[in-house]
């Protein structure tokens, strides 16, 4: 287990290059189930998620080696049983994904219960209903942590999610391209991540159109071919280098930046004092004015304010005149990280807001919600932060901390860096560059 230790009090100035989108690389890599030719994916981070699904992918017979930053990754075909073992499929939530390809494919799969960060409960019921309408008989056994499924010949369906989910619209897609007939997702995701897959999908020779921005029809085809696809930049790791910008009084150019798809997070950034400026190139340069001003942020599915964005906020509100809200409505459990920032000093309280139909109104499942939950915080400021022994919670928890340590006075302590490793590839060595003063320290547990 390695450790952040960050001394604050510097603002970070100079530039920085974005890597790729992780929830793109991870959806192409298990795309790779699809077809026997090699695919080379290029821009694809060095994350741990990634290379845990490339252990997943090796126990169904798929091999993939990284060159640089590109994956070359060939499916060998799978023989026996295709299995994915409970230690491979507990370290990252991806994993569940596979059962497309596979029932497409091989018709039968054996998956554990998903892993990952725990969000909520951030349940799979919705996957895996889409797949029975699709043909697939799956049962869930409870002593054994598996999911089993077969199916004879996936089949078109027409599919109405009743709540918007990501991961559960890519499921049926890349179970989709293959099945026989014509598929219809309806209330489909609108993640700009989603259209990457697609366009990839597409180049491998499927029939996948956006008819609508909520509505993805599927020609499903008999096979797919190999590709060479260079995946798009990520949106989370631009979103939290401008809050860093931000937060330091510093003055930061994301390189590989793409404009076009932050217009939530860019409207209340301006609103909230932050500024930024479309250099040459895919370049954009981020700084903030004389003072932050307080924002009232409500999470929404794209192309509303991410849900990933609204922890590194609250580090931004922290800074700011007068009283924040955020109000989460995607995950019923994603706050983790507040008392981390309260030991810095942060003034931030829960409060649950008045919603006539909170059954309808939030994204996620109402009865998985737990009584003492909140769905929404207060934050006071502006706040001078002081240092602290913190732990890393999920990634983007673990992101905020080392914001909130950047800007903290003394020298304080993130525990739990393998979390932020699963969405950031070497975050100390670019911030190091930018002039932050951190470094990582092993962790020895006896």
């Amino acid at each position: 287990m390695d450790t952040f230790v960050i001394k604050g009090g510097k603002p970070l100035h100079g530039e920085v290059s974005v890597g790729g989108a992780k929830n793109v690389a991870l959806k192409i890599l298990i795309a790779s189930l699809l077809t026997d030719a090699e695919i080379v994916i290029k821009n694809v981070p060095h994350l741990s998620d990634v290379t845990a699904l490339i252990d997943v992918l090796s126990e169904l017979g798929v091999r993939g080696t990284f060159e640089g930053h590109a994956v070359k990754i060939k499916n060998g075909n799978v023989t026996g049983e295709p299995t994915v073992s409970l230690d491979a499929g507990a370290r990252l939530r991806t994993s569940s994904m596979v059962l497309g390809p596979l029932l497409a494919r091989y018709g039968k799969a054996t998956v554990p219960d998903p892993g990952g960060c725990r969000i909520g409960a951030r349940p799979i019921d919705r996957h895996i209903e889409g797949l029975r309408a699709m043909g697939a008989d799956i049962s869930y056994n409870s002593e054994d942590g598996f999911f089993h499924a077969t199916a004879k010949k996936l089949h078109g369906a027409t599919i109405t999610f009743p709540k918007n989910t990501h991961t559960g619209t890519e499921t049926i897609i890349l179970a989709a391209v293959l099945a026989q007939g014509q598929t219809t997702i309806e209330n489909a995701a609108e993640e700009v991540e989603i259209d990457d897959l697609i366009l990839c999908l597409n180049q491998m020779g499927a029939k996948i159109t956006r008819t609508k921005p909520r509505t993805i029809v599927i020609d499903g085809v008999k096979s797919l071919h190999g590709v060479h696809y260079t995946i798009m930049p990520d949106r989370n790791e631009e979103v939290t280098f401008a809050i860093a910008a931000a937060v330091t009084s510093g003055n930061v150019i994301v390189q590989n930046s793409q404009l076009n798809n932050l217009s939530a997070f860019l409207d209340a950034f301006t609103k909230a004092g932050g500024t930024y400026k479309k250099l040459d190139g895919q370049r954009t340069q981020y700084t903030r004015g004389d003072f932050l001003k307080q924002t009232d942020i409500i999470t929404n599915p794209y192309p509303g304010f991410m849900t990933d964005w609204q922890a590194p906020w609250a580090v931004l509100m922290t800074q700011a005149k007068g009283t924040s809200t955020i109000h989460e409505t995607v995950f019923e459990s994603r706050f983790k990280y507040v008392d981390e920032l309260r030991k810095m000093g942060a003034t931030i309280d829960f409060f649950n807001p008045k919603i006539e139909n909170p059954q309808i109104f939030y994204n996620f499942n109402w009865g998985d919600r737990a009584p003492e939950s909140h769905q929404a915080i207060r934050i006071t400021g502006p706040t001078k932060l002081h240092n602290a022994v913190m732990v890393a919670d999920d990634i983007r928890a673990g992101a905020t901390l080392v914001l909130a340590a950047l800007i903290a006075s003394g020298v304080s302590y993130i525990h739990g860096v393998e979390r932020i490793d699963r969405g950031y590839e070497k975050i100390e060595e670019r911030l190091r560059k930018l002039g932050a003063k951190i470094k990582r320290t092993e962790r020895i547990v006896p």
